[in-house]
Protein backbone atom coordinates (compact mmCIF):
# COMPACT_ATOMS: atom_id res chain seq x y z
CA UNK A 1 0.00 0.00 0.00
CA UNK A 2 1.38 3.85 -1.00
CA UNK A 3 1.40 5.87 2.16
CA UNK A 4 1.05 9.37 1.86
CA UNK A 5 3.99 12.06 2.96
CA UNK A 6 2.75 15.60 4.15
CA UNK A 7 5.53 17.93 4.61
CA UNK A 8 6.67 19.42 7.83
CA UNK A 9 9.55 21.22 7.55
CA UNK A 10 9.97 24.93 8.02
CA UNK A 11 11.45 26.09 4.69
CA UNK A 12 8.67 23.95 2.79
CA UNK A 13 5.86 25.73 5.23
CA UNK A 14 7.18 29.11 4.78
CA UNK A 15 7.67 28.84 1.13
CA UNK A 16 4.34 27.19 0.67
CA UNK A 17 2.28 30.22 2.37
CA UNK A 18 4.21 32.95 -0.07
CA UNK A 19 3.05 30.96 -3.15
CA UNK A 20 -0.28 30.85 -2.05
CA UNK A 21 -0.42 35.21 -1.16
CA UNK A 22 -2.78 36.21 -4.19
CA UNK A 23 0.36 39.07 -4.76
CA UNK A 24 3.27 37.08 -5.46
CA UNK A 25 4.37 37.94 -8.45
CA UNK A 26 4.86 35.69 -11.30
CA UNK A 27 8.44 35.76 -11.58
CA UNK A 28 8.62 35.00 -7.19
CA UNK A 29 6.09 32.07 -7.57
CA UNK A 30 8.18 30.40 -10.21
CA UNK A 31 11.35 30.74 -8.36
CA UNK A 32 9.39 29.53 -5.40
CA UNK A 33 7.67 26.41 -7.26
CA UNK A 34 11.16 25.76 -8.09
CA UNK A 35 12.78 26.04 -4.47
CA UNK A 36 9.87 23.83 -2.86
CA UNK A 37 10.50 21.22 -5.62
CA UNK A 38 13.87 21.01 -4.90
CA UNK A 39 13.50 20.44 -1.36
CA UNK A 40 10.69 18.03 -1.85
CA UNK A 41 13.09 15.65 -3.46
CA UNK A 42 15.30 15.54 -1.56
CA UNK A 43 13.16 13.54 0.85
CA UNK A 44 11.31 11.92 -2.26
CA UNK A 45 14.75 10.10 -3.19
CA UNK A 46 15.67 9.28 0.24
CA UNK A 47 14.94 5.55 -0.66
CA UNK A 48 16.93 5.30 -3.95
CA UNK A 49 19.52 2.18 -4.19
CA UNK A 50 22.81 2.61 -3.01
CA UNK A 51 26.12 0.11 -3.93
CA UNK A 52 29.62 0.32 -2.55
CA UNK A 53 32.44 1.83 -4.84
CA UNK A 54 35.92 1.96 -4.05
CA UNK A 55 37.57 5.20 -4.69
CA UNK A 56 40.84 7.03 -3.16
CA UNK A 57 40.60 9.74 -1.30
CA UNK A 58 44.24 12.05 -0.76
CA UNK A 59 44.90 9.92 2.41
CA UNK A 60 43.89 6.39 1.48
CA UNK A 61 41.68 3.68 -0.71
CA UNK A 62 38.36 3.22 1.10
CA UNK A 63 35.04 1.85 -0.11
CA UNK A 64 31.78 4.30 -0.25
CA UNK A 65 28.31 4.73 -0.60
CA UNK A 66 26.97 5.84 -4.22
CA UNK A 67 23.92 5.72 -6.24
CA UNK A 68 23.16 2.48 -7.96
CA UNK A 69 22.12 4.28 -11.15
CA UNK A 70 20.59 6.57 -13.12
CA UNK A 71 17.68 5.46 -12.44
CA UNK A 72 14.83 8.14 -12.31
CA UNK A 73 12.54 9.66 -15.03
CA UNK A 74 10.50 12.88 -13.83
CA UNK A 75 7.20 12.95 -15.90
CA UNK A 76 5.50 16.29 -15.41
CA UNK A 77 1.75 16.67 -16.21
CA UNK A 78 1.38 19.60 -18.38
CA UNK A 79 1.47 22.61 -18.39
CA UNK A 80 1.62 23.14 -14.76
CA UNK A 81 4.09 20.59 -13.75
CA UNK A 82 6.68 21.88 -15.70
CA UNK A 83 7.39 24.49 -13.78
CA UNK A 84 8.55 21.61 -10.72
CA UNK A 85 11.16 19.95 -13.07
CA UNK A 86 14.18 22.02 -12.98
CA UNK A 87 14.12 22.31 -8.91
CA UNK A 88 14.52 18.31 -9.16
CA UNK A 89 17.03 18.18 -11.62
CA UNK A 90 19.10 20.80 -9.16
CA UNK A 91 19.47 17.89 -7.17
CA UNK A 92 19.29 14.69 -9.62
CA UNK A 93 20.38 16.35 -12.68
CA UNK A 94 20.92 13.20 -14.46
CA UNK A 95 17.60 12.31 -14.16
CA UNK A 96 15.42 11.65 -17.43
CA UNK A 97 11.94 14.00 -18.51
CA UNK A 98 9.27 12.66 -19.87
CA UNK A 99 6.13 14.52 -20.47
CA UNK A 100 2.32 13.75 -20.72
CA UNK A 101 -0.72 16.24 -21.42
CA UNK A 102 -3.99 15.82 -20.58
CA UNK A 103 -7.37 17.44 -21.71
CA UNK A 104 -11.07 16.71 -20.26
CA UNK A 105 -13.10 15.65 -23.12
CA UNK A 106 -16.24 18.22 -23.18
CA UNK A 107 -18.91 15.14 -24.08
CA UNK A 108 -17.75 11.96 -22.62
CA UNK A 109 -15.67 14.32 -19.37
CA UNK A 110 -13.26 11.54 -19.58
CA UNK A 111 -9.22 12.42 -19.72
CA UNK A 112 -7.89 11.80 -23.10
CA UNK A 113 -4.00 11.83 -23.83
CA UNK A 114 -2.91 14.44 -26.27
CA UNK A 115 0.66 13.90 -25.43
CA UNK A 116 2.87 11.72 -23.80
CA UNK A 117 6.65 10.72 -24.48
CA UNK A 118 8.56 9.49 -22.26
CA UNK A 119 11.83 7.65 -21.77
CA UNK A 120 12.66 4.53 -23.70
CA UNK A 121 13.60 2.53 -20.79
CA UNK A 122 10.79 4.15 -18.58
CA UNK A 123 10.06 0.10 -17.25
CA UNK A 124 13.48 0.37 -15.74
CA UNK A 125 12.90 3.77 -13.66
CA UNK A 126 11.32 5.19 -10.57
CA UNK A 127 9.28 7.93 -12.07
CA UNK A 128 8.19 10.65 -9.97
CA UNK A 129 5.13 12.41 -11.68
CA UNK A 130 4.58 15.63 -10.94
CA UNK A 131 2.03 18.54 -10.68
CA UNK A 132 1.67 21.86 -8.30
CA UNK A 133 -2.27 20.67 -7.43
CA UNK A 134 -4.04 17.48 -6.06
CA UNK A 135 -7.58 18.55 -6.51
CA UNK A 136 -10.32 16.30 -8.12
CA UNK A 137 -7.33 13.22 -8.00
CA UNK A 138 -8.64 13.02 -12.43
CA UNK A 139 -6.03 14.22 -14.06
CA UNK A 140 -3.74 12.87 -11.82
CA UNK A 141 -5.14 9.27 -12.12
CA UNK A 142 -5.22 9.43 -15.81
CA UNK A 143 -2.18 10.16 -16.21
CA UNK A 144 -0.49 7.57 -14.21
CA UNK A 145 -2.67 5.09 -15.86
CA UNK A 146 -1.26 6.58 -19.15
CA UNK A 147 2.35 6.21 -17.50
CA UNK A 148 1.62 2.17 -16.74
CA UNK A 149 0.11 1.70 -19.69
CA UNK A 150 3.70 2.36 -21.25
CA UNK A 151 5.83 0.04 -19.19
CA UNK A 152 6.37 1.95 -16.15
CA UNK A 153 6.10 -0.35 -13.04
CA UNK A 154 7.21 2.08 -10.17
CA UNK A 155 5.41 5.39 -9.96
CA UNK A 156 5.18 8.04 -7.10
CA UNK A 157 3.27 11.29 -7.40
CA UNK A 158 4.78 14.88 -5.96
CA UNK A 159 2.17 18.02 -5.75
CA UNK A 160 2.81 21.17 -3.99
CA UNK A 161 -1.09 21.29 -2.53
CA UNK A 162 -3.20 18.51 -2.27
CA UNK A 163 -7.36 18.63 -1.24
CA UNK A 164 -8.68 15.04 0.58
CA UNK A 165 -10.95 14.55 -2.12
CA UNK A 166 -8.18 14.12 -4.57
CA UNK A 167 -5.89 11.94 -2.60
CA UNK A 168 -8.52 9.66 -1.89
CA UNK A 169 -9.17 9.01 -5.92
CA UNK A 170 -5.58 8.44 -6.20
CA UNK A 171 -5.36 6.11 -3.28
CA UNK A 172 -8.07 4.61 -4.70
CA UNK A 173 -6.78 3.78 -8.25
CA UNK A 174 -3.16 3.64 -7.54
CA UNK A 175 -2.89 1.81 -4.02
CA UNK A 176 0.65 0.91 -4.00
CA UNK A 177 1.80 5.24 -5.44
CA UNK A 178 3.41 7.08 -2.76
CA UNK A 179 1.93 10.61 -2.58
CA UNK A 180 4.44 13.35 -1.34
CA UNK A 181 2.60 16.58 -0.81
CA UNK A 182 3.84 19.75 0.20
CA UNK A 183 0.68 21.11 1.98
CA UNK A 184 -3.02 19.12 2.39
CA UNK A 185 -5.57 21.64 2.34
CA UNK A 186 -9.06 21.75 3.76
CA UNK A 187 -11.45 20.37 0.59
CA UNK A 188 -12.81 21.33 -2.84
CA UNK A 189 -15.34 24.25 -3.48
CA UNK A 190 -17.92 24.38 -6.28
CA UNK A 191 -15.64 25.24 -8.73
CA UNK A 192 -13.39 22.24 -8.16
CA UNK A 193 -10.67 24.59 -6.45
CA UNK A 194 -8.42 23.76 -3.49
CA UNK A 195 -9.35 25.85 -0.60
CA UNK A 196 -7.65 27.64 0.87
CA UNK A 197 -5.58 26.90 -2.42
CA UNK A 198 -3.51 28.93 -4.44
CA UNK A 199 -5.58 29.17 -7.05
CA UNK A 200 -4.86 28.24 -10.77
CA UNK A 201 -1.17 26.77 -10.78
CA UNK A 202 -0.60 26.78 -14.24
CA UNK A 203 -1.80 30.78 -14.82
CA UNK A 204 0.30 32.10 -12.13
CA UNK A 205 3.60 30.01 -13.16
CA UNK A 206 2.98 31.68 -16.64
CA UNK A 207 1.13 35.03 -16.16
CA UNK A 208 -1.94 33.66 -18.09
CA UNK A 209 -5.33 34.24 -17.45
Amino acid sequence: MGKVYVFDHPLIQHKTAMIRDKDTSVKDFRDLVKEISMLMAYEVTRNLPLMDVEIETPICKTVMKMLQGEDIAIVPILRAGLGMVDGMLALVPNAKVGHIGLYRDPETHLPVEYYCKLPSDIENRQVIVVDPMLATGGSASAAINFIKEKGAKKVSFMCLIAAPEGIEVLQKDHPEVDIYIAAKDSHLNDHAYIVPGLGDAGDRLYGTK
